[in-house]
């Protein structure tokens, strides 16, 4: 039985959501917790894996990140997670902590993603065009975070028409309880949760390193 969203020859876009030093990176991060998750279960390594299967079936892998701009503008504070962001100063254009994880680091052929507000991929971006140029029907969605991340790209994709597909060893939220609750009962409603493994077997590849 094939990955539902991919079992129909369908199109396929990679999207690693907010894969930046000030989320998931020890050395920069202020969420001890989303670090730990994603370092205990290996997150980095196995979206780096499955993003080479992508690149090697000619398809499209996409970089989600927020980067605020020095001045603020552009970057509304109507949420906790926003609001954060803004008084720490984390993710702010030309600072370490904006950057990518350097295990992650976009190759030329990706599509850097780039917002200075909201918390969707989606979000006044120009990813939706981008996919339909590709003729992308599926997105499969890794990074952070199952807390919100995840599932809003997940919610944003639905409404515009997208199947999505959730990795569940490519994904972590804050702490494992919220993770496995997250897992088991909302994003089933919004995608299809599934492995790397199988991802990459629908794609016709192999995801090294995700043993």
């Amino acid at each position: 039985m094939g990955v539902r969203g991919l079992d129909r020859g369908e199109r396929a876009a990679l999207i690693i959501n907010e894969c930046q030093n000030a989320m998931i990176n020890g050395d920069f991060s202020h969420n001890a917790g989303l670090v730990r998750e994603v370092e205990a279960r290996g997150v980095v390594a196995r979206i780096a894996a499955l993003a080479e299967v992508f690149r090697g079936a000619g398809a499209l892998v996409v970089h989600s990140t927020i980067v605020l701009r020095p001045d603020g503008i552009g970057t509304a504070t109507p949420c906790l997670l926003l609001a954060a962001l803004a008084k720490r100063a984390a993710c702010v254009e030309g600072r370490p902590d904006a950057r990518i994880h350097p295990e992650l680091t976009p190759r030329p052929e990706d599509f850097l993603l780039r917002r200075t507000h909201g918390l969707s991929p989606f979000h006044g971006t120009e990813l939706e065009s981008v996919l339909r140029e590709r003729e992308v029907r599926t997105v499969v969605v890794t990074g952070v975070s199952t807390n919100v991340g995840v599932p809003g790209a997940c919610l944003e994709a639905v409404n515009r028409g997208f199947s999505a597909v959730v990795p569940a060893d490519c994904v972590a939220g804050s702490s494992r309880e919220i993770h496995d609750f997250q897992l088991a009962h909302i994003v089933p409603l919004l995608a299809t949760v599934t492995s790397s493994e199988e991802v990459a077997a629908a794609l016709g590849g192999v995801a090294a390193g995700t043993g």
